[in-house]
């Protein structure tokens, strides 16, 4: 249970924070995501493993790193931190956020954009945070939060810059419930994370070999 609280914990404030700062048009709002995202990984990272993203959980448990039992319990705590977040950036401000891409971009740059930069996010996390290499770093966190940081300042005006199911799901859910938006784009921050993730594993396997453990 203390695994699962985590990640619903860690997902929650990334989340927040995203909402808060969307909510307040604050053009540093990727250095803010990044240093909450690095912050709550050092938090729950020898509990959980600090995932607090459904494409990354996906890729760990591939990778050997993550229980069966545990996938869904942590995508399902994902998921709600994620709503919860949500909820509350609207309970405090009365207003509503959702990734979307930008205008003018077509659904090749989206799947390009949420693609790459998830394939980065999940690459490093893999090789920082689950490989016997790295065991027992102290950079772990910052690795993390400064990809976050730096795939929302390059690619955020095009595809939303979400990286993640639970940051599409959350946000896109509670806004089309209270009215102001709709489930249009929820499948660009489904299915790109995910892909993006499923093709880092592959990339860390030959980085390491015959690694698998």
């Amino acid at each position: 249970m203390a695994r699962y609280l985590t990640e619903l914990i860690g997902t929650f404030f990334l989340v927040f924070v995203i909402g808060m700062t969307a909510v307040a048009g604050l053009s540093a709002a990727p250095i803010a995501i990044g240093c909450t995202l690095m912050v709550m990984v050092y938090m729950g990272g020898h509990i959980s493993g600090a995932h607090y993203n459904p494409a990354v959980s996906i890729a760990v448990f591939l990778r050997g790193s993550l229980e069966k039992s545990d996938l869904l319990p942590y995508i399902a705590a994902q998921l709600l931190g994620a709503w919860l977040a949500a909820s509350a950036v609207l309970a405090v401000t009365g207003a509503t956020f959702a990734p979307a891409p930008g205008a003018g971009y077509e659904t090749l740059a989206v799947l390009l954009s949420e693609v790459l930069l998830t394939f980065a996010l999940v690459l490093v996390i893999l090789n920082v945070a689950t490989s016997p290499a790295t065991e027992g770093n102290s950079y772990y966190g910052l690795a993390i939060g400064f990809t976050v940081l730096a795939g929302a300042y390059a690619v955020g005006p095009i595809s939303g810059g979400a990286f993640n199911p639970a940051v599409g799901f959350g946000p896109i859910l509670v806004d089309a419930l209270a009215g102001e938006g709709s489930f249009e784009n929820l499948w660009h921050y489904i299915v790109w994370p995910i892909v993006g993730g499923l093709l880092a594993l592959p990339v860390f396997r030959m980085q390491h070999g015959t690694e698998r453990n």
